[in-house]
């Protein structure tokens, strides 16, 4: 049985290292590999630091904060979702990516929440 894995993509915030021709060749031999496995489900990459926005509410206070953020020593670049038999597994297929050479990425397993799994259990 396989398991969803939320991969989240993490670079320096000025862009990848590698040359553009090696950047396509890797990613694009890495999709095909998921594709043909069926690990490769929906992803994208995201707007650099200068389009992005930090939302809280804090003391019912709405708090709305432009970007860059200069906590950030890395950006969070894109993100992927993938199907793996295991989070081993999702981290070899993974590491063919551009951004396992460029950046770094975390793999986190795609979990039910309590309440949804009371109601299955339900019906």
């Amino acid at each position: 049985m396989t398991s969803r894995y939320l991969v989240i993509h993490m670079t320096d915030s000025t862009g990848s290292a590698l040359p553009e021709s090696e950047d396509r060749r890797m990613l694009g031999d890495w999709a095909e590999r998921g594709r043909d496995a069926g690990m490769l489900g929906p992803g994208a990459p995201v707007a650099g630091p200068e389009q992005a926005k930090s939302v809280a509410v804090r003391g019912g206070e709405l708090l709305i904060t432009d970007g860059p953020f200069p906590e950030f020593k890395e950006w969070f670049a894109g993100y992927d979702l993938i199907e793996a038999e295991s989070i081993d597994d999702a981290a070899a297929y993974m590491s063919a990516h551009p951004t396992a050479v460029s950046g770094r990425m975390y793999i986190l397993p795609v979990v039910t929440l309590p309440w949804e799994q009371a109601a299955a259990a339900d019906s």
